[in-house]
């Protein structure tokens, strides 16, 4: 059990749109549903209408990219009480982004931009994570990032930082597995090290995915199926926390038969 005692959900898929019809009209036996805030969010339209019949049938938890909690840019107030209402209207388990900046001065660039990990920004995102559980009454859960690229005035590692803003900001973690592979990769560390670095305790959630390798460099193109390395993390991450996990495809998306098989191959890893 989680530090938060939010619950566990078992095995689940993300909601993508192409999979909306198959899932109304044949109501498979998928323990949950993961939904990208953004998608429902500023909208009336048939998405919102959707999610609220799936929503009455399953169990839902929100993961968003638009947070942007390391930016210097003051906390989006009106997003926040509108990914609230949206929460509510759900009855979503938890709310999650990513450990991020998305863009400065009021800019988006529709990408999840790396952080230094140094004392300044952990008491700077600390405090901004600390004011959006206030907001939401509610615990948020930060998802550890895929990168390219790392910061020179970086003094610790992504674990490492991870683990001291959790506990400096009493908030949850989702952990990508996905994201672990891809980075170690890129930068040249053990996967090994991360995961012993991970406050289990806090983790809620794990998420796996598939990615593209290009020899010299991953990209977390969430394109399946997942390579076996990838869910042999995800097995040694659920031992260790029993987190609720989500099968993440965002592109070349298969029909929802493929997606689903895919996302079950976690069992042959969970031991």
């Amino acid at each position: 059990m989680n530090r938060f005692s939010l619950p566990y959900l078992g095995l689940g898929l993300g909601l993508r749109t192409v999979h909306y019809a198959h899932i109304l009209e044949q109501q498979p036996e998928v323990a949950w549903f993961e939904i990208l805030s953004e998608n429902y969010m500023q909208t009336r339209g048939r998405p919102l209408e959707y999610l609220d019949r799936i929503a009455e049938r399953y169990p839902v938890a929100m993961h968003g990219v638009s947070m942007s909690i390391g930016s210097t840019d003051p906390l989006d107030r009106a997003y926040l009480g509108e990914l609230r209402a949206l929460r509510d209207r759900t009855r979503a388990r938890w709310v999650s982004d990513h450990l991020c900046f998305t863009g400065v001065a009021g800019k988006n660039t529709h990408d999840l931009l790396p952080l230094p990990y140094n004392e300044a920004s952990l008491e700077h995102v600390a405090r901004r994570v600390r004011e959006v559980q206030d907001i939401l009454e509610a615990p948020l859960a930060l998802e550890n990032p895929s990168t390219y690229v790392e910061h020179k005035s970086s003094t610790m590692t992504e674990w490492a930082f991870l683990s001291a803003l959790a506990e400096e900001a009493d908030c949850a973690l989702l952990l990508d597995v996905n994201n672990v592979y891809v980075s170690a990769y890129n930068h040249g560390f053990d996967p090994a090290d991360y995961l012993a670095g991970v406050p289990w305790e806090r983790v809620v959630q794990l998420h796996v995915s598939g990615h593209t390798n290009h020899g010299t460099h991953i990209v977390d193109t969430h394109i399946g199926p997942v390579i076996d390395p990838v869910w042999e993390l995800l097995g040694e991450a659920h031992r260790r926390s029993g987190a609720s996990i989500l099968l993440e495809w965002d592109a070349e998306i298969p029909d929802f038969e493929t997606t689903y098989a895919d996302a079950l191959r976690a069992k042959e890893f969970l031991g």
